[in-house]
């Protein structure tokens, strides 16, 4: 069903069409949402202003006024034409005043949208309406509304005849045959009837038009007495208007009829030419009207008879069977929909269908890719498997007051509202009661579909409504090829289900985590999903079935790192038992064990320990300086007593000494001090701690120096002569806390796949060829992460040293500048501003005070400037 806002061009649907309030489609307005509407804001049919909608319903009742308008023109022109000879008294005051009707109508056009044919969309640009009017029916419509009196002023003599303009007006019937067209396929009117209203009006406008001109020839002939009225009287100017225009009609309707003639027939010339045409128009006349009534009694009118028929097939059944009037409305309302969307020249269903899979896959993507990404269930899960789900989706239109889904039936669809609104009814004891509503971008069914149980609430719609079907079993197709995936579906849904805090939800929680325990659920769950959740028992069930217990995610890390983290001592056991490694490290470096001693969960570190646990095995010196910088002398015992060695340095050569210099914190030097760290030991940079304290001013840290070394305090400390180094303020090493670590402890409130809107590109380790690749390739892989991480981290620059620059913040005045390595992208520089200034920055800038509005932009060496909202 491609996009398009589209046209319904009928009226049918407006006494069924219970409309929501909140939505700016509906049945009556005679317009669809284009497909992914809701996703797609500027494919929305808001109109500019002062532009009116050619379905409003009071420019609609305006239309209908001038129709009622079109028929009093079109029995009084001809009228006019042939009887009189110029406007006089009540008549000509009518004629005006109708006419000012339509001059108005004439202005009103020039600001009313029209719909393109092609596109479907509706037209609300100014110049292209007045273009178009100006094409089409402008010069007629004005022509129409010249006042006789002006006419006959204005034109030449021959001319000036009051009727000759008068005719010109009958341009305005154009409107009585559009509401012909609209009444035929209006279900709420008679086919058969308005048909045949139809046909009576053209014969007696026909009989009317022919009696007039009759009068008009035989009125106006030279010789009054050899005329048709000449052989009735010898002066038809006494006899009354009434009965010469009655004589008039018995004149032209035994001519249409051609019953022959007896005491009227032509006598001269003009009155014979003129009967000739009028009998050679009534020839097609008649076959017009014999033709149509022969379609009414056999045939009908093709597409629109056949949906007559399934309307009153549609009828028949429910009342044949007693169905309730709910249902039948919602039964006569789903055929109607269906005929507009499938029957008058949209079909959009089948022109998907026609395409290739890759076309229908990519337009699916284009409608309503945007949508399906801010569903919460879909939060988190890879680029991948979101562009699978897309194109499995199908896009429906249901009426207002639909059932789409009924409680208690088979679980075997879930559906994503792309417009309009639904109601979720819970019946208890014969009583319906809402239980919430759904609107744009919410998910239903999902409870059905994902555990494998009855639908629990009846989904009725409000108003006209949009929505994606997405099949089960093709959903769990695509789960099953995606298993890191699925697993982030799941958790979004139990996320989701606890947060709404309701008892039935509640209670529906409460029964998905048994099912998940007892490994009754159909949905591929992964270790790290049992392991954020602490639950030992999924967990077991997974491993019995043969998971890897070494399996990691996109970040490198294990369930051992996530239950290390949680301190779930009985999912760490098990993992154990099933041969997990306590020493594994992610994409960090981080091992189980600083997982489990940032937490600070004594029983686990012990239980590791004992398994062959060692803090050594990962990246000691990031995690000195992950306690240093975040002032925490106890977590740096911890790794001293845990048989860390606090004076290794990081890949970049700085040792947490560097940081505690940089942070002023002379406690943690004299401990690190203690531990047998070097004061003169450099970095990669050139700078050693000792340096840095001079640097920046530490007299404290300096004596500690002093008093270590034994010697007395230099008058100058040698400072790196690398001319190409910048001047430096002080040193601040490049933040490592991991993301799901906050104030030196584990954020337990932190979802195990942290940033839910970035989508991974590649997510081929959650493919189940992945899985089974891992669990064949082992210690290998394990080595592949380090270089790949490191890779990542280095690739910013290609000198011996990362780029660095010097943060200042005027606000702070008191505090002194940082120089800090240039993180990935401009609000990690932010974040550290904010941590180092206590500050809330939200702008860079140069010394110069030009905004810094990207990360590249940024060189080695450059001096930047913060400046923001106020303190944290």
């Amino acid at each position: 069903m491609l996009g398009g806002s589209t046209a319904m061009c009928g009226q049918e649907l407006e006494q069924m069409s219970s409309v929501d309030q909140g939505s700016q489609y509906s049945l009556s307005d005679g317009i669809l949402p284009s497909l992914g509407a809701a996703s797609r804001n500027h494919r929305r049919p808001k109109l500019r202003r002062f532009i009116i909608s050619p379905f409003n319903p009071h420019y609609k009742f305006w239309q209908s006024f001038l129709i009622l308008l079109v028929f009093y023109t079109a029995w009084v022109c001809p009228f006019e034409f042939g009887f009189l000879d110029s406007p006089k008294g009540p008549l000509a005051i009518t004629d005006n005043v109708v006419n000012a009707f339509f001059g108005i109508d004439i202005i009103l056009t020039f600001f009313v949208a029209f719909l393109d044919k092609t596109s479907y969309l509706l037209i609300d640009a100014p110049e292209l309406i007045a273009l178009r009017y100006a094409k089409t029916w402008l010069a007629f419509d004005i022509i129409s509304i010249i006042p006789s009196e002006f006419a006959q002023a204005v034109l030449p003599h021959p001319l000036a005849n009051y009727g000759y303009f008068n005719i010109l007006r009958l341009w305005r019937l154009r409107r009585v045959s559009g509401m012909f067209a609209r009444l035929e396929k209006d279900r709420n009117y008679s086919y058969f009837w308005v048909r045949c209203c139809k046909l009576i009006f053209v014969t007696l406008f026909t009989v009317h038009c022919g009696g007039c001109i009759f009068y008009f020839l035989a009125a106006n002939y030279r010789d009054p007495k050899r005329t048709w009225l000449g052989l009735i009287t010898d002066n038809f100017n006494d006899i009354s208007l009434w009965n010469r225009y009655v004589t008039s009609m018995y004149w032209s309707i035994i001519t249409l009829t051609t019953t022959g003639y007896g005491d009227l027939h032509p006598v001269n010339s003009q009155e014979m030419i003129f009967d000739i045409f009028y009998m050679l128009f009534n020839v097609g006349l008649q076959a017009y009207l014999i033709g149509n009534m022969t379609n009414l009694i056999v045939h009908g009118t093709a597409r629109t008879r056949q949906f007559r028929d399934t309307i009153h097939a549609a009828s028949s059944f429910a009342l044949r069977n007693q169905i309730p009037d709910r249902l039948h409305e919602q039964m006569l309302a789903h055929l109607c929909l269906k005929y507009r969307t499938n029957s008058e020249g949209l079909q959009q269903q089948e022109t998907l269908d026609a395409l290739p899979h890759a076309i229908r896959s990519s337009i699916s993507h284009y409608l309503f890719n945007s949508l399906v990404d801010s569903v919460y269930l879909f939060q988190g899960v890879s680029r991948d498997m979101l562009f699978q789900l897309v194109a499995e989706m199908k896009a429906e239109y249901f009426p207002p007051k639909e059932d789409v889904i009924l409680q208690n039936e088979a679980p075997t669809d879930m559906y994503i509202v792309v417009t309009g609104s639904l109601e979720l009814i819970f019946q208890k004891n014969g009583v319906e009661l809402v239980f919430s509503e759904a609107k744009t971008g919410d998910v239903f069914g999902a409870i059905g579909v994902l555990c494998y149980r009855p639908q629990l609430f009846t989904v009725r719609t409000k108003g006209l409504c949009q929505l994606l079907r997405l099949n089960r079993t093709a959903f769990l197709n695509i789960v099953q090829a995606n298993v890191g995936d699925g697993t982030i579906i799941m958790s979004n849904f139990l996320q989701h289900l606890r947060e709404m805090k309701d008892p039935i939800m509640e209670g529906i929680l409460t029964d998905v985590e048994h099912m998940l325990a007892r490994g009754k659920m159909d949905m591929p769950l992964s270790l790290g999903f049992a392991a954020k959740r602490s639950d030992d028992l999924l967990l077991h069930q997974l491993l019995r079935r043969g998971a890897d217990p070494n399996e990691t995610d996109h970040t490198g890390r294990t369930a051992m790192h996530i239950a290390a983290s949680n301190g779930s001592q009985h999912c760490a056991t098990l993992l154990l038992e099933y041969g997990g490694d306590p020493n594994i490290k992610d994409c960090e470096e981080n091992v189980p064990l600083w997982e489990a001693i940032m937490g600070k969960h004594e029983s686990l570190i012990k239980l590791l320990l004992e398994n062959g646990a060692e803090i050594s095995s990962g990246n000691v010196g990031h995690y000195a300086c992950a306690a240093v910088e975040q002032n925490n002398l106890e977590l740096l015992k911890d790794i001293v007593r845990y048989g860390g060695d606090v004076t290794l340095p990081k890949t970049d050569g700085t040792t947490a000494l560097h940081t505690a210099v940089s942070e002023g914190n002379a406690e943690i030097v004299k401990f690190l001090l203690e531990q047998g760290a070097d004061a003169d030991n450099r970095d990669s940079y050139g700078w050693s701690p000792r340096a840095l304290a001079e640097h920046q001013g530490h007299e404290e840290i300096m004596e500690l120096f002093q008093h270590k070394s034994g010697v007395k305090k230099p008058t100058t400390v040698p400072l790196p002569n690398d001319p190409q180094l910048p001047r430096l303020v002080k040193f601040q090493s490049e933040p490592i806390i991991p993301p799901y670590v906050r104030d030196g402890r584990p954020n337990s409130e932190t979802r195990w796949l942290d940033d839910t809107r970035i989508r991974r590109f590649n997510n081929f380790p959650n493919s189940l060829f992945g899985i089974m690749s891992a669990a064949n390739t082992g210690e290998r892989d394990k080595d592949l992460i380090k270089p790949a991480a490191n890779f990542v981290r280095g690739i910013r620059s290609k000198s011996k040293y990362p780029a660095r620059v010097t943060l200042s913040c005027p606000e702070k005045s008191g505090t002194a500048a940082k120089l800090v390595v240039v993180p990935e992208s401009l609000q990690q520089l932010l974040d550290i501003g904010a941590k180092k200034f206590q500050f809330c920055p939200t702008k860079v800038l140069t010394t110069e005070g030009a905004e810094v509005e990207d990360i590249e932009l940024v060189r080695d060496g450059d001096h930047l400037v913060l400046v923001g909202d106020g303190e944290i």
